[in-house]
């Protein structure tokens, strides 16, 4: 992909709005008991046949794939996505997205020595910007520390290290082949695991699976375009906008007012977000 800084960090910010809602699915299948696990496999597979649906229309190639960083990059991202579920089913959706959205900064600190990045002043200072945002706008109280808290921080690692498996694969594959390859991987691992605990959803609960799944796809591919178009460490602050979306979903939907440090803690991110944009368009 040619570099195009603006355009990547629309992506993201198009991927943000995806996740945000991906959440709010996913909380009401944990608050209706289903489980962690069988709710992961219902986003692969409903992803999947997002995919297969495409595939049928685009025909594309699958060429060269390179399986052992698939894989690697599959379980990075199911067992993050597996602890984000699993937190947000016991805690409030905005504490356990606080929590999960430090994985922008360790995907930043790993893109030194794993990717050979250069992060700058401007860089760390648009994440400490956006970060503190996030902290302004969620308020993690004494109810974040909780055991619930240390799984979304976990699940903020896995997520992180999987940000950097994504990075290396853009550079050699298309968005659409890694979308395939990684799905099919990951309704086999997901499923396999699901199988232990699965109690056949109603048909309600089949509908919330199928709109985690396809929102999440939707947010794979922006994500991709993003990560192939701009340095990781450049348009992982972006991602901090889920917060703001996720606020906004919450006051179109729930009617939740938000609290003038809230919006504050908004600003803050976008902030962020437009000061790294307006610094790398400055340089190129």
């Amino acid at each position: 992909m040619i570099e195009n800084k603006p355009l990547a960090a629309l992506f993201m910010l198009t991927a943000a709005a995806f996740v945000a809602g991906s959440t709010l699915f996913a909380k009401a299948l944990g608050v209706a008991g289903m489980h962690p696990f069988q709710v992961s496999s219902g986003r692969f597979i409903f992803a999947l046949l997002g995919l297969a649906v495409a595939s049928l229309i685009l025909r594309p190639r699958i060429i060269r794939p390179n399986l052992p960083l698939h894989t690697l990059r599959v379980v990075l991202g199911w067992l993050g996505v597996t602890c984000m579920f699993a937190a947000v089913a016991v805690m409030p959706v905005g504490e356990a997205t606080a929590i999960s959205f430090l994985n922008p900064i360790i995907a930043m600190i790993l893109a030194i020595p794993l990717l050979g990045e250069r992060v700058g002043p401007w860089r760390w200072a648009a994440a400490v910007i956006a970060f503190a945002g996030a902290l302004i706008l969620i308020q993690p109280g004494a109810d974040a520390f909780q055991p619930a808290a240390l799984i979304a921080l976990l699940g903020a690692v896995f997520m992180g290290a999987e940000v950097i498996t994504i990075k290396r694969l853009t550079r050699a594959e298309k968005p659409l082949q890694i979308l395939i390859v990684n799905n099919v991987i990951g309704v086999v691992i997901a499923c396999s695991v699901a199988s232990f605990v699965w109690v056949w959803p109603t048909p309600l609960l089949w509908g919330l699976m199928a709109g985690t799944g396809l929102l999440m796809v939707c947010a794979q591919a922006c994500f991709l375009n993003a990560m192939g178009r701009a340095d990781a460490s450049f348009v992982g602050p972006v991602f901090y906008a889920t917060l703001v979306f996720a606020a906004l979903y919450d006051f179109v939907i729930y009617g939740v007012v938000p609290v003038p440090t809230a919006i504050a803690g908004a600003l803050l991110i976008l902030a962020g977000a437009a000061l790294m944009v307006w610094r790398e368009s400055r340089k190129a």
